[in-house]
């Protein structure tokens, strides 16, 4: 069983700079994919982009592409999510997930961390 948990979500102005975590826990990762997501009022949850434990090979969305940057850190089984030049429009609860790679269904989530940018 796969535990994740977020933090470092908090109220920035736009153009602001922000890095959330994704602790996990429950088993051995070197199989895995670990993706964020979000989720903006009234909206259907977005992916943003994902990294491969083993490897560290990652994968963007157009939308967040430039501007956010995935990375782990295996000491300490943590995912981080570096995200530049916010804009009033990323406002959203973050996700972490988890998938063993090969699979399709995102299986394991986090609680959510909210993130509000001000314009």
């Amino acid at each position: 069983q796969v535990q994740l948990v977020e933090s470092g979500g908090g109220f920035v102005e736009a153009g602001d700079s922000l890095r959330l975590s994704c602790v996990a826990s429950g088993r051995t990762f070197s199989s895995y994919l670990v993706g964020w997501f979000r989720q903006a009022p009234g909206k259907e949850r977005e992916f943003l982009t994902r990294i491969a434990w083993n490897d560290g090979s990652t994968y963007y969305a157009n939308s967040v592409k430039g501007r956010f940057t995935i990375s782990r850190d295996n000491a300490k089984n943590t995912v981080y999510l570096q995200m530049n030049n916010l804009k009033p429009e990323d406002t959203a609860v973050y996700y972490c997930a988890a998938r063993v790679y090969g699979n399709v269904d995102w299986n394991a989530w986090g609680q959510g961390t909210r993130v509000t940018v001000s314009s």
